[in-house]
């Protein structure tokens, strides 16, 4: 019985700071008593903001601040409330917390709830659910855990607990409502609806716990396959790696034999150059001795002298052993250059061909399969993207409106400013967005329109192969008009017939390299399909002929 008391009287032993049993506990002069920890912690706050100390309870102040000393009596008193063990309470003795359910019993501080009785509508305490262990007519009610929903079990137009289940509206119903607005219906006890379901609930959870174990066992599967990736990638890095280097090594290799040989050529070439020129600065050295001694004798007196010596110092001797000089001699090394260039031109064409064959390895390298290609217009929305134009893109003679995502090719020019991304030739534009993944979208056109999708770095300037659509090997075009369809890319088109429809769907599954055109009515008419690997991402973009008034207009599939 003194534990009960204690119990309801706990909260008088406070501290009204911490609302814990008092620790150290003073009297300050208006009779009040705190933790003396709590009381200085908060004077020493209010001494900052003021010079007056008051108590937290009454407000009196006090002037000067009052000496505090422990107040035995209450300490005493304390420890024998926490030899009895109020202190030390059981969980279910906590005080109800923020998000906990309270005793709808207790008086003051309330306990945290142990049961709720779906009969009484309320929730209790240990202490306070007694009765409904000891009374007999209470033991027959229902017991929960504690919850606080217990108003949802309250028919809001009667104020009656609900106890039966509607099955024609699938909905609890109190025993008023199944007299009135549910009467001749399919009802039924909430207690029987309950065990029917509970056995289905039975076969849901045996299906889910094999659903379960299905998705641990594939999770453990795709784990596996993630590592073998990542070992399978590494392997290839490293191989690939040691290839390259290789290469890269035969080439500084034949660099260097290049070089040797140049170096030794030019070194032999110099050589004889060298000897000839000796020899011929030996004829020349000789040849003015001669003309020396010829000038000497044309000018002396003795005859006899001058003809015993003509014939000797006249004659000349041909070189038999020395090449004829070239006045225009081809002295160069410009053959090596120009072979050189060729190699490199052809390596390089060979390794752009190689490496359209490497990049298609690399990304037929898929764990999952595919997926399947949908088939009806629902199963296209749901890869739906939403696009708009770059008015940074569009061609001066292109019109943007209705928030970038119509554009017109007009007969006057558009005020834009300068833009690096323009296209200045071509009367065309690109969308903001480079799209990967799968992605769906429609255009509406009117007039001629060639839709496409290209890569970002396809050219704004230049010939009309190197910025048209569908004239190069980054953009794949559809032109759409009243003649029909033809398909554009890397500058050869073909013909294609299908349904005309002012409305065209384009699929793309960026990581399969599937990019398909379809003619949208009723049905969903397939007109063409690419099978290519695509390196970077898409950006949708149109192009219009010399026919202005033309119009292409992304649909709002939301």
């Amino acid at each position: 019985m003194a534990q009960q008391v204690f119990q309801l009287d706990r909260e008088k032993f406070n501290c009204s700071i911490c609302l814990d049993l008092l620790k150290d506990p003073v009297t300050i002069p208006c009779g009040h008593s705190y933790c003396m920890g709590c009381i200085k912690d908060c004077w020493d706050e209010e001494n900052e903001k003021k010079k007056t100390q008051s108590c937290p309870q009454c407000r009196q102040s006090f002037t000067p601040r009052p000496v505090m000393v422990k107040n035995t009596m209450l300490a005493e008193l304390v420890d024998e409330l926490k030899k009895a063990g109020l202190q030390a309470a059981s969980p279910d003795h906590c005080y109800a917390g923020p998000g906990d359910v309270a005793c709808d019993f207790c008086t003051g501080m309330k306990l945290k709830a142990f049961k709720s009785c779906l009969m009484c509508m309320a929730s209790y305490c240990e202490q306070h659910l007694q009765p409904h262990y000891n009374v007999a007519l209470l033991k027959k009610h229902n017991l929960v855990e504690a919850t606080s929903k217990l108003q949802e079990n309250i028919c809001s137009r009667h104020d009656e607990v609900m106890k039966i289940f509607c099955r024609t509206d699938q909905k609890s119903i109190c025993y008023l409502c199944s007299m009135d607005d549910h009467k001749g219906h399919d009802t039924v006890s909430a207690a029987a609806e309950r065990a029917e379901r509970q056995t289905e609930l039975g076969v849901s959870q045996q299906k889910i716990q094999q659903r379960i174990q299905d998705r641990e066992k594939d999770v453990k599967v795709l784990q596996q396959r993630v590592e073998a990736i990542n070992l399978s990638a590494d392997e290839a890095v490293r191989d690939s790696e040691k290839i390259f280097t290789e290469l890269v090594r035969l080439i500084e290799k034949r660099s260097s034999e290049v070089k040797q040989q140049i170096r030794s050529q030019q070194e032999n070439e110099v050589s004889r150059v060298k000897e000839l020129e000796k020899k011929l600065q030996q004829e020349v050295t000789e040849l003015r001795r001669k003309d020396t001694e010829l000038v000497k004798l044309s000018r002396t007196e003795d005859h006899l002298h001058f003809l015993n010596n003509y014939r000797s110092l006249s004659h000349l001797t041909e070189s038999k052993d020395l090449p004829t000089i070239d006045i225009h001699p081809q002295c160069s090394f410009a053959d090596v250059t120009a072979a050189v260039s060729k190699a490199r031109d052809k390596l390089q064409a060979a390794l752009n061909e190689e490496w359209t064959k490497i990049s298609v390895a690399v990304t037929d390298v898929d764990v999952l399969p595919h997926q399947v290609e949908p088939k009806t217009r629902a199963e296209f929305l749901k890869y739906s993207c939403q696009i708009t134009l770059d008015p940074n893109t569009a061609n001066i003679r292109v019109s943007l409106c209705d928030r970038n995502r119509k554009a017109t090719l007009m007969g006057v020019d558009q005020l834009y400013l300068d833009h690096p991304d323009r296209f200045i030739e071509r009367w065309q534009v690109l969308s903001r967005e480079g799209l990967t993944g799968r992605c769906y979208w429609e255009v509406k056109c009117s007039g001629t329109v060639h839709i496409a999708v290209t890569y970002k770095n396809i050219s704004r300037t230049g010939s009309r192969v190197e910025c048209g659509l569908g004239k190069n090997d980054k953009s794949w075009v559809l032109d759409c008009s009243s003649s029909g369809y033809k398909f554009i890319h890397n500058n050869i088109s073909t013909s294609i017939p299908g349904p005309q429809s002012s409305r065209i769907g384009v699929y793309l599954d960026h990581r399969a390299g599937t990019l398909s055109y379809y003619s949208v009515t009723e049905t969903m008419t397939l007109l063409h399909r690419v099978q290519t690997a695509f390196t970077q991402p898409l950006f949708p973009g149109f192009w219009f002929p010399q026919i202005f008034g033309s119009t292409a207009e992304l649909c709002d599939l939301k």
